[in-house]
């Protein structure tokens, strides 16, 4: 299986635990656990969901307030779904650098269209491309003309 396919597997894991956070209110440490043991496990990136699943809840609050600034409504008022992708999104362009913050948002994007409402994908677009200037100004900066 490719690095790509296994690691949005990973991301659709972290999006599934983070759901059930968010509706269930389930302890971070049993939702880890049960999707270790869920079988889209085997077919993840289990490095890369590991510290997914941890970076994004140890930060949750402050990804959100990251992101927060861009949305057009109140946090709470964002569905699970959307609100779990831009944690995911915002923890990726912050603390994964080797990705490329195109590739970010359109992992987003892509689960989006699968889990999210009927124009999730396009609000989860918008906000995660308002904060790629903040978040990776290097990578975004037009290339100089010697290039």
């Amino acid at each position: 299986m490719s690095a790509v396919t296994a690691r949005r597997r990973a991301r659709e894991l972290v999006l599934q635990g983070l759901y059930e956070r968010q509706v269930g209110r389930s302890a971070d440490d049993a939702i880890a656990a049960g999707l270790t043991e869920s079988p889209g496990h085997a077919k993840a990136d289990a490095e890369y969901f590991r510290d997914l699943w941890n970076g994004v809840c140890r930060e949750y609050d402050a990804l959100l307030e990251v992101v927060e600034p861009n949305v057009d409504r109140k946090l709470k008022d964002v569905a699970p779904i959307e609100r779990g992708l831009l944690a995911i999104g915002a923890w990726e362009l912050t603390h994964r650098l080797d990705i490329p913050y195109r590739v970010v948002i359109d992992e987003a994007v892509e689960l989006a269209k699968v889990y999210g409402g009927t124009d999730g994908h396009k609000f989860v677009n918008g906000v995660l491309d308002k904060i790629v200037p903040r978040l990776r100004a290097a990578e975004v900066r037009p290339a100089s003309r010697d290039e």
